[in-house]
């Protein structure tokens, strides 16, 4: 049984905002446009590409502009989304924009922007000015990673303009995507000069076709004068490769058949060559050889100059099993880029490399099995990036030919045995870079050596030789940590160590890096210490769980067991007479792996399984909150500084019979305590979820124990303070209780401060809070924001901020700073008396307590 649904497009008053956000970069019409844009509003139907579009196309037009769009809308008779859509496409200021999107709609989807603009270049495609213009008009969007995408509404729409060229004869179409069609056009021979663009894929028609096999004659391409772009993959032509067009620009054959490319086959004008999942097994010598088995085929040109492949800018022959070597690349002048990822059966790239001057991107990914990579590659003085993942295994070799290689090596500080012979020196390589690193291009800027098994013992003691290197990925391969010669890289900006399951620590990563990515795992990673001097961090997108396991994140979390923290860090928290720890010097293990402190934020806390509170709690209040006023200063203790606030609670979770129905998640209570504090007076409010994963969920009663740093600009005499705790639905919170701590001004000058270290971190209560504020001012105090493109707020926030959107975006990517450059001191005055406890006004009061219970 099947029911229909119909969707409903957004609100007026969000269709309204939206398309404004787009045509004035406000929530709301300029002065003069309201009435057309209210029309406009009413025609898109709530329909949010077809705003955002019209809104693109319109930005900076005036009112004359809108009026004549919405009559031209108005005489379309299709749907009114294609109608936007097209009107979006007609607006495109030139021919060359027009075709540019119909090039991108068939064949570009999904492919990276640089290698379209490569390949479109090179069909007289001026694509400069053209893919903004298709940007500003919504008509394209760029992906995460530099990945051309459509929205299929706006796909279709530009297949739809190439197919009204000629509806029911698709031969004398300009462009074929449709393999079906493609197939047809092919088996019949019918293709003329009319056509640029062809692709087809045979696995897609023999599945139609119930696995029935097909060949088709490479004299179905003759009469193609002016094709330029061909994918042909998976496809067994019969014939002479001589049929295919000289004008090709980009050729993509998946699957081919032979075992080399052809002779014949026309390749003087190609600037993409894709031969990906291919047959051919070796790209050293194939035309030489060629070429002298057949100088009486060829006419004295060819002869004269045999760089066939003279325009080439981009060869990919990707999962080759059979490829055995790379060669030849004096006939590729021009190569820019060089890709032949999972080539299984590569065993060396020829020297001749040094020939190809343009380039700048090589990608070898998991070639397992290869053994030589000469040494002049490094002498490539454009080459960029280099993607080397899983491909350095145990008995690899670099080539070096001449006498100063093991100058060289000791210059860079790299200790090797060395086998020579006439021709070569050839250096082992042990599952390590500590020869391979000096031979890498020096121009390099990108590196990725990802799961190719190295540890920490294979990096050299320098790489100061990679000088101008920004990015470096190190993901998947067994280092137990950081190796201490990534410091000597100068301009390392960006450090991927994901997948390291044996990575224990960090220390003191580059302080040039702006963006770093580890495993957050607490049961391997322990420690990650930052330097005093870091550039601000982008932090890899991942969480913080806070287990019963010891480590430590600076400037993020600190969890260590209680029977390792100081008796003088215990004393300057007021943290005394804990009955849950008279044992703590006993090192029992029923307690041990589970009574841990926690620090973030510039909160320390703690939790145990017992009934009471510590008894020198003595303001108290039954229930989930406390409210009270700070005292005024005394003259009996003038010298007493306010140093922080210590709250506790008692709670008891519910036990859930077996047999009643499972226990499903209310997403309005959160899964750990949050505890707010909020300064009534000075109107600022804090949000802290202590996320653990050892909290009582069988039943029994358990206390939480926390202590906040606060100083001067946070609290002080006078404010009104309340403070309260949000349970989860099967936890019920008994007691709390407040206490204020003290520290004597006298004495903190004569002792070395304490806390000074934690006071040290940066993103701390009366440090930097900013990106864990709210645009409303509260501060959301969660670890996951560390890791995460801004705040989230979720049902039992909004309890306590309720104006605010549930995702709040950041202003900046880059923010994390582990230290600060402030002093480490946030304590401020204020005289110790005996606590003042007092009702809030009544509003404030049952404000809190409804909220506290909902």
């Amino acid at each position: 049984m099947h029911k229909e649904l119909v969707l409903q497009g957004l609100l007026e008053i969000k269709a309204w905002q939206l398309l404004c956000l787009h045509a004035f970069k406000c929530n709301y019409p300029k002065k003069g446009y309201q009435e057309v844009s209210y029309k406009l509003v009413k025609y898109c139907q709530g329909h949010p590409l077809a705003l955002e579009v019209l809104g693109k196309s319109l930005y900076d037009r005036d009112v004359t502009y809108w009026e004549g769009c919405i009559e031209g809308l108005k005489k379309e008779t299709y749907s009114h989304v294609n109608n936007v859509l097209r009107m979006s496409f007609n607006s495109l200021p030139s021919k060359n924009d027009k075709d540019l999107f119909k090039y991108i709609a068939c064949f570009f989807v999904g492919i990276d922007r640089d290698l379209t603009e490569t390949i479109l270049k090179a069909c007289n495609i001026n694509t400069g000015s053209g893919i903004p213009n298709l940007l500003d008009r919504f008509l394209l969007t760029i992906g995460g990673k530099n990945e051309l995408k459509m929205h299929q509404l706006v796909q279709e729409m530009g297949r739809f303009e190439v197919r009204q060229e000629s509806l029911d004869k698709p031969w004398k179409r300009s462009l074929l995507w449709c393999h079906e069609e493609s197939f047809r056009v092919l088996k019949q021979k019918k293709g003329k000069g009319n056509l640029l663009g062809l692709t087809l894929d045979m696995r897609m028609i023999e599945k139609e076709r119930f696995g029935v096999s097909y060949e088709l004659k490479t004299n179905a391409l003759s009469n193609m004068d002016n094709l330029m772009l061909l994918q042909l993959n998976y496809v067994h032509m019969n014939g002479s490769y001589a049929n295919f067009p000289e004008e090709l620009r980009g050729l993509c054959m998946h699957g081919f058949h032979l075992k080399s490319i052809p002779l014949d086959l026309p390749m003087q004008n190609l600037v993409a060559l894709d031969m990906s999942y291919s047959n051919i097994e070796s790209f050293i010598g194939c035309y030489n050889n060629q070429l002298e088995k057949g100088k009486k085929q060829l006419d004295g040109s060819c002869l004269k100059d045999k760089r066939l492949l003279g325009s080439l800018k981009i060869l990919n022959l990707s999962f080759c099993k059979k490829l055995r070597s790379l060669g030849d690349f004096d006939q590729l002048p021009a190569l820019e880029r060089l890709v032949a990822r999972n080539c299984i059966g590569l065993l060396e790239v020829c020297e001749s490399i040094e020939q190809c001057v343009e380039l700048f991107f090589i990608d070898l990914s998991y070639c397992k099995k290869l053994e030589k990579l000469p040494r002049n590659i490094g002498m490539l003085k454009n080459v960029k990036t280099m993607l080397l993942d899983g491909c350095i295994p145990c008995g690899s070799r670099i080539e070096n030919r001449g006498s100063d290689s093991l100058e060289l090596c000791k210059a860079n500080n790299i200790d090797i045995n060395t086998r020579t012979s006439s021709s070569a020196s050839v250096g082992a390589i042990p599952s390590d870079l500590k020869l391979f690193a000096i031979y890498l291009p020096r121009s390099l800027v990108s590196l990725s050596l990802a799961n190719s098994n190295l540890s920490t013992k294979s990096f050299p003691m320098d790489m100061s030789c990679l000088s101008v290197l920004k990015e470096l990925y190190l993901d998947g391969n067994p280092i137990d940590s950081m190796p201490s010669c990534l410091r000597t890289l100068p301009r390392l900006e960006m450090l991927s160590m994901q997948h390291c399951k044996k990575l224990k620590s960090i220390e003191h990563p580059p302080r040039t890096l702006s963006r770093l990515l580890f495993p957050v795992d607490e049961r391997v990673l322990r420690k990650v210490v930052f330097d005093p001097d870091m550039s601000p961090l982008d932090l890899s997108r991942s969480s913080v769980v806070c287990s019963g396991l010891s480590y430590e994140i600076e400037g993020i979390v600190k969890i260590q067991p209680m029977v390792g923290v100081e008796e003088k860090v215990l004393r300057s928290l007021g943290w005394s007479n804990l009955d849950f720890l008279n044992e703590r010097h006993l090192g029992a293990n029923s307690w041990e792996s589970e009574t841990q402190m926690i620090y973030e934020f510039g909160i320390f806390s703690t939790h145990c399984e017992t009934e009471e509170m510590p008894s020198w709690f003595r303001d108290r209040s039954m229930g989930p909150s406390i409210s009270f006023t700070i005292p005024s200063s005394s003259s009996s203790s003038p010298n007493n500084l306010l140093t922080g606030l210590n709250f506790c609670f008692s709670a008891d979770t519910l036990i859930i019979p077996d047999d009643c129905v499972p226990y499903t998640y209310d997403a309005h209570f959160p899964l750990s305590p949050m505890m707010t504090i909020s300064n009534i007076t000075k109107n600022h409010m804090w949000i802290y979820e202590y996320y653990v994963n050892t909290h009582v969920v069988d039943g029994g009663c358990w206390v939480l124990l926390s202590h906040w740093m606060f100083g001067m600009n946070e609290m002080e005499a006078g404010d009104h303070i309340i403070v309260s705790v949000t349970m989860s639905d099967y936890q019920v919170v008994k007691e709390c209780g407040v206490s204020l701590v003290y520290e004597d001004d006298g004495e903190k000058k004569e002792e070395e401060d304490t806390l000074g270290y934690y006071k040290s971190w940066n993103h701390i209560i009366g440090g930097d809070l900013s990106p864990f504020q709210t645009t409303t001012g509260q501060y959301i105090l969660d670890n996951r924001r560390f890791f995460a493109d801004g705040i989230e707020l979720y049902h039992y926030h909004h309890k306590f901020v309720p104006d605010v959107p549930d995702f709040q975006a950041q202003k900046e990517d880059c923010w994390f700073r582990a230290l600060s450059p402030r002093k480490p001191d946030i304590s401020g005055r204020a005289h110790k008396l005996q606590l003042q406890l007092q009702l809030p006004p009544p509003h404030l009061f049952l404000q809190l307590i409804s909220m506290s219970l909902l």
